[in-house]
């Protein structure tokens, strides 16, 4: 055989080369050409300087800013980098401290970020502790002024809207989506803020800077060819309104509810409020900890999103819906009447009506404007029994199928976090809690909006949308543009047009004339507007909570539903109100003084006795606080049964391994012995 090399030998030995010569060329390059990674290397000469763009500013609907900037300085320290030789005590002097204060703040830094890396000494310098700290900052090795910004709001308004920045957790720091951030970063922790961070942060930027005689930092190295420019946050143009926002928390101010609403041509969000609100202020700066700790022990719960987390029994703002289903299924004509005489007898018990006079329930229009109760349950019943569906149980599905349709039970996808789903059932909600034996008297309440169904504010304010468009909605959202741009790529999802509904107009408008009927003369008269047809309807819900182990009857909450102009509406909006009573007394007369400054831009000198009245009404339940102090006892004392379960299992352990521990020992010495 032939010792000559074959072609394919040849081949592999030039691979192998070339890749040899690759890798040392590539070092050379990197040792030699690339003064990056030499600086980077080189700490002594060179100062690496990180740079926190500002974030995007939030602005209101006319350019007004809800939030913007305002500069800080931090002081930062590298532990392991501090000599032994430092002059404490005159970096104490400096910042006006103490030795143990000193001691204090450093092992605070190296346990939180660690001995090697950068970590937060001091937060937020005072003007006056940044000036003497930039001036000796060459006496004091390891340490570094950083530069950031805080959030800060002009007026204090849409708190949980708008949300709030935080620190980043070394528990955050271990997802994916926090795989950029290092230890001392911030990100939005709510609202706004964290839904829209990718855009609202920006892009860090790294300076490198020469360091002089003095060991501080000097000119840009090499002219700032090196450097990598930070990109600043891009502004959120929102649909809210300052002016509208603030009137509608000054008109829930002592109160718990919630108002939403919403533009139906666009989708966007003209007011959102969950009362009581705080001041946004108070989640900044050092005290924010502080101010967050009494926040979330408050018995008001004013960290709680009422407009997207609450949800409420709609009551008989669900009877438009109920109405609807039937009219579409052929369940029922306009002209059907129902001869109610207080009451709805049909299943074997009195379902109130607050109605007794003949006629009040005529036929569809009369029977919304008078909210009959008889009405709608057997309204209800005609459209889930009806023939076309083989059975109530299939009926019922169907009636899902309508309400799901509309929102009901799942989230509108709204562009801030956290929110609930609701509550709405279907066959199996029934076959689980009736074991399978149930018909339409078993669930008749919820044709009346009470029962087995729950839905937040934002459901109902995009329920009205949906009918106001007789058939078809935008996501609700708050941004309207980003950047200046109204199509951003992430504003997609919110452009789309979603029909949910093939139901003719012709039925819509049976709704919308029962429900303008509503206003012009019936239950809701308290929200006609000169010159504006105005649809709406009332909600009085029945209301109970749980005080000291009794079911106790609460004030019924008030909730209302509307939108308008009936033609081309411009606004549709839900309001409730905690323990107030009555839908039209209270949340109908806040929606509709809220209909008015937002159409009108001002309200009658004739309806200021209605908006004193609920500027200043206090209608927060002297219940509200036991309930709280009562929940909270639950709670403790179901952590101290899961700490004496954990403490019962942990000693049955310990018993179980000294128990088999002696056994193997026995085992051990009696084989030794035998084998003696």
């Amino acid at each position: 055989m032939s010792n000559a090399a074959n072609p394919r030998q040849i081949a592999i030995r030039l691979i192998f080369i070339s890749m040899a010569a690759i890798m040392l060329l590539r070092l050379l390059f990197l040792q030699v050409f690339e003064d990056k990674y030499k600086i980077m290397a080189n700490d002594i000469a060179i100062f690496r300087k990180v740079v926190y763009p500002p974030r995007g500013a939030i602005l209101d609907r006319k350019g007004r800013p809800l939030l913007y900037n305002e500069r800080v300085y931090d002081l930062m320290v590298t532990p392991n980098t501090v000599p032994k030789t430092l002059d404490t005590g005159l970096l104490c002097n400096t910042l006006g401290i103490d030795k143990a204060t000193f001691q204090k703040l450093i092992t605070r830094a190296r346990v939180r970020s660690g001995s090697m890396r950068k970590g937060v000494f001091i937060e937020e310098l005072s003007p006056e502790q940044s000036a003497r700290v930039q001036e000796n900052m060459y006496n004091f090795p390891g340490f570094e002024v950083s530069e950031r910004f805080i959030r800060t709001y002009p007026n204090p308004y849409a708190a949980l809207m708008l949300g709030y920045i935080g620190e980043v957790s070394p528990e955050m720091l271990k997802k994916e989506q926090y795989a950029s951030y290092t230890q001392g970063d911030y990100t939005g922790m709510n609202g706004l803020e964290r839904s829209y961070e990718d855009v609202l942060r920006g892009q860090r930027g790294v300076h490198f800077l020469e360091r002089d005689n003095f060991n501080r930092p000097r000119d840009p190295y090499k002219g700032g060819s090196l450097d990598t420019p930070e990109i600043a946050g891009k502004n959120l143009e929102l649909y809210l309104d300052e002016d509208l926002q603030a009137y509608a928390e000054k008109l829930m101010q002592n109160k718990l509810g919630s108002v939403v609403a919403i533009d139906p041509q666009t989708g966007g969000i003209l007011t959102m409020v969950s009362a009581p609100s705080y001041d946004p202020n108070l989640l900044k700066g050092t005290e924010r900890a502080r101010n967050y700790s009494k926040l979330y022990r408050d018995a008001t719960h004013p960290l709680l999103n009422r407009a997207t987390q609450a949800t409420y029994q709609p009551g008989s703002t669900m009877k438009p819906m109920t109405g609807l289903i039937a009219l579409d299924v052929g369940a029922i004509t306009p002209s059907f009447g129902y001869p109610c005489r207080g009451g709805y007898y049909a299943c074997g018990k009195k379902i109130t009506c607050l109605h007794s006079e003949a006629g009040h329930a005529a036929n569809f229009r009369i029977a919304l404007a008078h909210s009959c109760n008889s009405y709608f349950v057997h309204i209800f019943r005609l459209a889930v029994d009806a023939a076309k569906f083989g059975g109530v149980k299939k009926g019922v599905q169907k009636w899902h199928e309508y309400c799901s349709n509309f929102g009901f039970g799942r989230r509108t996808g709204i562009d801030i976090p956290f929110e609930g789903k609701g509550l709405l059932p279907d066959s199996n909600t029934y076959n689980r809690m009736y074991h399978g034996s149930w018909n339409s008297c078993t669930m008749l309440y919820v044709g009346m909006g009470q029962g087995e169904i729950a839905l937040t504010p934002i459901q109902m304010a995009n329920a009205m949308c949906i009918i106001a468009n007789k058939g078809y909605y935008y996501t609700p959202h708050f941004v309207r543009a980003i950047g200046n741009n109204p199509k951003d790529p992430h504003l997609q999802p919110y452009l789309e047009k979603h029909v949910v509904s093939h139901i003719p107009d012709t039925t819509f408008n049976v709704i919308h004339a029962g429900m303008q009927d509503v206003v012009e003369h019936g239950t809701a008269m308290v929200a006609k507007l000169d010159g504006i047809e105005v649809c709406a309807k009332t909600g009085t819900v029945e209301n109970k909570a749980a005080i000291n182990g009794q079911a106790i009857k609460m004030q019924n909450h008030s909730v209302f539903v509307a939108f308008a102009p009936r033609q081309h509406p411009r606004i549709a909006i839900a309001v409730v109100v905690e323990n107030a009573g009555f839908g039209a007394t209270w949340a109908g007369t806040i929606a509709s003084l809220l209909m008015e400054k937002y159409l009108t831009d001002s309200v009658r000198a004739s309806r200021k006795p209605l908006e004193e009245k609920m500027y200043n009404a206090n209608l927060i339940s002297k219940y509200t606080y036991a309930i709280d102090s009562g929940q909270r006892a639950r709670d403790a004392a179901r952590r101290q049964r899961l700490m004496e379960q954990r403490a019962t299992r942990d000693s049955l352990q310990r018993a179980e391994d000294s128990a088999r521990a002696a056994t193997f020992l026995k085992k051990y010495y009696l084989n030794k012995n035998n084998k003696r």
